[in-house]
């Protein structure tokens, strides 16, 4: 080992972990919760992750689009959100052509999907067809 190497090895790690959370731009340092807006980023990965196994079963985003509430990532107000248990997260929301909130259509899709309790992997789709 070169002369020195050791000790870089042992100091960097730390001095780079103390730069950082001594950091202005580091309002949180290093032991800040998985979080992003008050709500864990495992509840953001399932509504993402909803949103996207919804959209690729309904023909992709020139032909469908979801409810605005799949876009929302405050999770515990989430309309579509009916379910957050240690199974998993249950979303359930409408879907249509684009623009079909803003212009005032009735959607033609329902969705109900289950989500992994860490959001990475779809469960189930519990339901996908015409609106109940």
């Amino acid at each position: 080992m070169a002369p020195g190497t050791w000790l870089r090895r042992q100091l960097l790690p730390t001095a780079a972990g103390l730069v950082v959370a001594a950091a202005p731009w580091a309002p949180f340092g290093p032991l800040a919760p998985a979080r992003a807006q008050g709500v864990p980023f495992n509840e953001i990965r399932a509504l993402n992750l909803a949103r996207n196994a919804a959209v690729l079963s309904n023909g992709g985003l020139t032909v469908y689009t979801p409810a605005s509430c799949m876009f929302s990532t405050s999770a515990a107000s989430n309309p579509c959100l009916i379910s957050n248990t240690p199974e998993g997260f249950v979303y359930r929301f409408l879907g249509g052509p684009p623009g079909w909130e803003s212009k005032g259509l009735k959607p033609t899709t329902e969705t109900e999907i289950k989500i992994a309790p860490d959001g990475r992997r779809v469960v189930a789709i519990l339901y996908n067809g015409p609106p109940r």
